[in-house]
């Protein structure tokens, strides 16, 4: 294609306003990352969170890999009332038929499936020859389409695949029923021209490209995720899918957040529209790091915590004079308030109530009551109270509310010498009962002493401390992960005392584990 067909389509692609199909893979690509593994509670918070910000597809998850994937992208498609439900399955007819049983329920289903074309995956990893992919291709979207008329059809590893066999088989995706052909660079190999230059020529050369959406699946190993999804688009792609935070396998995905927030920013050269509701992605941002226990990095585009922070004096003399000075999108675009210090220990009720409706927070009287003594607790042990301060305390109070078990009082001895000693008492089931246990360390001797009073056999895969503000009389916000038969909560908890909010975590998750005995075992009682 010369140089000059290239900037006809381009300005083409510029000059009209589009729309752009937004796809969250953030539950089944996004939990595939390391560590990133989510409950089905925490699975319909983040997809209840997406159907309302305006995902126009949810991918939900991979139905035959476990049941408790099948479970969730089935509970999922009940739930979700504008998005289209996706279910992933490989080219097999078990794959597909799992599938298409577990988005039966949804009001819009639809079914992905997907194969390797590449060479190196053809002769590694699924050991075919091409032919016979080709002909799984084929079967593959005629069985789909048995079940839903939304089929989205998948080349993995097209970017390194050869293009006359690339467009054979996105061809006969189009004639098997294919509704959306997604061309991913699955491992992050492609440069934005030359993904512009693949889409262009598929979307130029194959019969029938014109009756089918296509779209772009890009990962981030050489960091060209988002690069590269826009030059897709540029090229006439009209679906991107993406993660929140770009979560994902290796390096991630492309960014929901970046995606959405430079097309709006930059709609003089980026001519498209989403249908997403840009003041949530701070909260779908936050909430899918809390879920995976995944922190969003500082400098993180869009959602990092500097992203609209000024240190600089030059910075801020600027800021000062005119905030476009050094900002090209407004804190309360993206749903993040612009004030930093805006409460403390002189606050009155009246002033935290308006300040929780301004965070989007309506709390009954009896937990705004509590969440506002341990507001004027904390005013009193920090010189500043932030946003976030007030966030991590809300969203904590609130995590306690209808618990079971909740810590009453706490007492730890540490240091360099002598054992490390921690004296505990809980509220369980209204009765207070105390321990007194030690342990390798302040938080081991904590947990030592919550499992003397509550016995479980729960492992403990994750402790993560992380300061919710900066200075040395920060909150801490811990995440506590706990396995116990398979089953897998996270509990969080968050107070200046980094103990506290190791105790108030783990408790936090134990009462989560213990509503999943109960649903597994309803005439058990808890062992205490």
């Amino acid at each position: 294609m010369t140089s000059d067909k290239k900037s006809r389509k381009t300005r083409k692609a510029k000059s009209k306003a589009d729309r752009v199909f937004i796809f969250d893979t953030t539950l089944r690509d996004g939990e595939q990352s390391p560590g990133a593994s989510m409950t089905l509670d925490e699975k319909l918070q983040v997809a209840e969170l997406l159907d309302q910000m305006g995902v126009d597809i949810i991918e939900a998850g991979f139905p035959i890999a476990s049941n408790g994937d099948f479970e969730a992208v089935s509970e999922i498609a009940k739930v979700a009332k504008n998005s289209v439900v996706a279910g992933l399955a490989r080219a097999g007819s078990k794959d597909i038929d799992r599938a298409g049983e577990a988005v039966a329920h949804a009001k819009r289903p639809r079914i992905h499936t997907f194969i390797s074309t590449s060479p190196v995956h053809m002769k590694y990893k699924l050991q075919m020859e091409p032919e016979a992919v080709l002909d799984a291709v084929s079967n593959s979207v005629q069985r789909a389409r048995t079940y839903t008329d939304d089929v989205e059809w998948s080349a993995e590893d097209a970017t390194r695949t050869d293009h006359d066999f690339l467009c054979r088989c996105c061809e006969a995706a189009i004639k098997a029923g294919a509704t959306t052909i997604n061309i991913p660079d699955t491992v992050g190999y492609s440069v934005p021209q030359e993904y512009f230059d693949l889409m262009t020529m598929l979307i130029e050369k194959v019969p029938g490209a014109g009756d089918v959406i296509f779209s772009t699946h890009c990962h981030n190993d050489l960091g060209l995720a988002v690069a590269n999804s826009l030059a897709g688009v540029h090229a006439g792609a009209r679906q991107i899918e993406c993660t929140i935070n770009g979560i994902g396998e290796r390096a991630g995905n492309a960014a929901l957040e970046e995606i959405v927030m430079a097309i709006d920013t930059r709609s003089d050269v980026l001519a498209y529209t989403t249908g997403i509701d840009k003041t949530m992605i701070t909260r779908a941002s936050k909430l899918v790091s809390g879920v995976t226990a995944f922190p969003v990095q500082y400098n993180k585009a869009i959602v990092g915590k500097n992203a609209f922070a000024h240190e600089s004096g030059i910075h801020q003399d600027g800021m000062l004079k005119h905030n476009q000075t050094y900002e090209i999108m407004t804190p309360e675009s993206i749903g993040l308030k612009e004030s930093t210090l805006v409460m403390g220990k002189h606050s009155g009720r009246h002033a935290f109530r308006e300040k929780l409706k301004e965070m989007g927070y309506e709390l009954g009287e009896n937990a705004f009551e509590d969440a506002f003594v341990r507001f004027k607790e904390l005013a009193d042990r920090k010189k500043h109270v932030f946003d976030e301060d007030i966030e991590a305390l809300v969203d904590d109070e609130m995590a306690q509310a209808d618990e079971r078990i909740k810590v009453v009082a706490l007492t730890v001895i540490a240091g360099t010498g002598g054992q490390q000693k921690a004296t505990i008492t809980l509220d369980v089931d209204g009765r207070h009962e105390t321990r007194e246990a030690t342990g390798d360390g302040p938080v081991d001797a904590i947990f030592n002493a919550i499992k003397d009073i509550v016995p479980h056999e729960a492992r403990l895969p994750l402790y993560q401390v992380h300061a919710v503000t900066e200075g040395t009389d920060a909150q801490a916000e811990v995440s506590v992960r706990l396995e116990e038969g398979g089953k897998m909560v996270t509990g969080r908890g968050a107070d200046t005392d980094t103990m506290v909010a190791s105790a108030r975590a783990y408790i936090s998750a134990l009462n989560k584990l213990l509503v999943k005995r109960q649903k597994t075992a309803p005439g058990k009682m808890m062992a205490s």
